[in-house]
């Protein structure tokens, strides 16, 4: 039957148009609540931004940690059904069972982990990034927002110190922006399947675990990990690195990718990169440098003292929802060679021929990236750091690597023993008095971050340091002042006085 067929006038076909188009009109009329009018838009707006007013008028006294509010239960007591929900009703909901309960980053006491910032103007800028739905992953239909990543990788690369040709893209976070890396150095070393098996990878006990992910991801599970020894500081040693090497190699193994980092979750630790990049130059391995919580020291002059050698690397992630303050979901990754980015990420479909007729020459993010559907994450960057300059920033970066300093050696003038100087913001600590048993040492520091975080006021974590139960503080927050750290030290006191009694 022909297309045009049933839309003839006259006898059943007729009818079957007439019943057709009753039933779009139908559907029409009951899918027009997803389309609000004006008013209800403004009631739904003012609902929410009530709530979010609410919150931040008691931001800097909420609770880092939220111990008796509940795991969101409450949820399930709102079924997603036919009919739907008043607003208010759902903001009341979300606040009590979504925002109350559990962790809260955007707390200037949350120092128990590398946060996420959330900077309101971000939260602007997601709101628009959402209303207007802009495609930011293929020039063709988004060349704003396209133009706005490559601006912003542009900008961050000439911070790591890369070349005109390097490339990167805006990812969620450092899991996918290592596995971009990993994948990209595959392929540029040109690895095979029968290869991975002697394959060597060499990394030390601090590095994320999101390393050895993105390796099992990207096929390489049988790769070989050398775990390169450490210093006093928990930096990779780069003697030990080139003795690794050369040992492997000596064995008929393929010395390949070497992960450094550049601030350590754990500890904080910075690697020698300008002498890591010295081994890796000489025997011909990718150098990939972790950099997600440390890289936007950068902006400081003590962080780029830190960092020498970064803009030697191969590839290299920052996470702008570390240490630029931006929302969760904000990760970036950069590689020195655009060409090996593509040639490991690019591909097309005949659905995509129109745009590579149009093709402009500008790097597209789904060129260069695993993710073809993403949303537009470059505005949520690009609006702080136009709004506000990066000047504040960088003050608002140095004061957390003061603050660090500062707690580390109040704590000590408590009588904590502690860490040794931060290289960047995080500081580990712990109680330990000389002569106490070690297994009493560990039960009261297990107490004593379990005291703190019942408490809430601040939210502090621990890590595993040399085998020892270990305290750690993580100054990062945008909102995280000395009365905060202030704060901490009393509370720790009180509760060490309070457990030792």
């Amino acid at each position: 039957m022909a297309a045009t067929e049933g839309m003839v006038p006259g006898g059943e076909e007729t009818a079957e148009r007439a019943a057709l188009l009753e039933r779009i009109r139908r559907l029409e009329r009951a899918s027009r609540p997803l389309e609000p009018g004006a008013g209800r838009r403004r009631r739904m707006r003012n609902a929410v931004v009530a709530s979010t007013e609410r919150f931040l008028r008691g931001v800097d006294t909420l609770k880092a940690y939220e111990a008796g509010a509940g795991t969101g239960e409450g949820l399930l007591g709102m079924a997603i059904g036919e009919r739907g929900a008043e607003m208010d009703e759902v903001v009341a909901l979300l606040e009590q069972e979504v925002t109350r309960p559990g962790g809260h980053p955007a707390s200037p006491g949350h120092l128990a982990y590398i946060p996420g910032g959330g900077l309101y103007h971000s939260a602007l800028a997601d709101f628009m990034a959402a209303v207007t739905n802009k495609y930011a992953g293929i020039f063709f239909t988004g060349p704003g927002p396209v133009r706005m990543e490559n601006q912003l990788v542009r900008w961050v690369a000439d911070l790591v110190g890369y070349p005109a040709d390097a490339a990167g893209t805006t990812v969620s976070g450092g899991s996918l922006a290592t596995l971009t890396a990993v994948a990209t150095a595959r392929d540029a070393h040109g690895l095979r399947g029968a290869d991975y098996a002697s394959t060597v990878v060499y990394l030390t006990t601090e590095a994320h675990h999101a390393v050895d992910k993105a390796l099992r991801i990207a096929g390489l599970g049988e790769a070989r990990l050398r775990y390169v020894p450490t210093d006093e500081g928990l930096r990779m040693r780069p003697d030990a690195l080139a003795a690794l090497v050369a040992e492997d190699r000596a064995a008929g193994l393929r010395p390949w990718l070497i992960a450094a980092a550049a601030g350590t979750t754990a500890t904080g630790a910075v690697d020698p990169l300008d002498a890591i990049a010295d081994v890796a130059e000489r025997e011909g391995c990718w150098l990939h440098v972790d950099a997600a919580y440390g890289g936007f020291f950068l902006l400081t002059e003590h962080g780029r003292a830190m960092m020498k050698g970064i803009e030697r690397s191969d590839s290299v992630i920052l996470d702008p929802h570390k240490s630029l303050f931006l929302p969760w979901g904000s990760g970036m990754v950069l590689v020195r060679d655009a060409r090996a980015m593509a040639a490991a990420h690019g591909g097309t479909g005949s659905y995509m021929q129109d745009a590579l007729r149009a093709d402009p020459g500008e790097i597209s993010p789904a060129d260069v990236s695993p993710e073809l559907s993403r949303p537009f994450r470059a505005l949520r960057m690009w609006l702080p750091l136009v709004l506000v300059g990066v000047g504040p920033f960088r003050a608002a970066l140095e004061e957390k690597l003061l603050l660090a300093r500062y707690f580390r050696a109040e704590a000590r003038a408590l009588g904590f023993e502690v860490g040794p100087e931060p290289d960047l913001s995080i500081v580990t600590f712990r109680w330990a008095p000389a002569g106490m048993d070690p297994e009493r040492v560990h039960a009261l520091n297990e107490a004593l971050v379990e005291a703190m975080r019942h408490d809430g006021r601040v939210f502090l974590s621990s890590v595993t340091v040399d085998g020892r139960f270990t305290l750690r503080m993580a100054a990062l927050s945008f909102r995280t002042h000395r009365r905060t750290i202030d704060l901490a030290l009393r509370l720790l006191r009180e509760h060490v006085e309070r457990l030792r009694a």
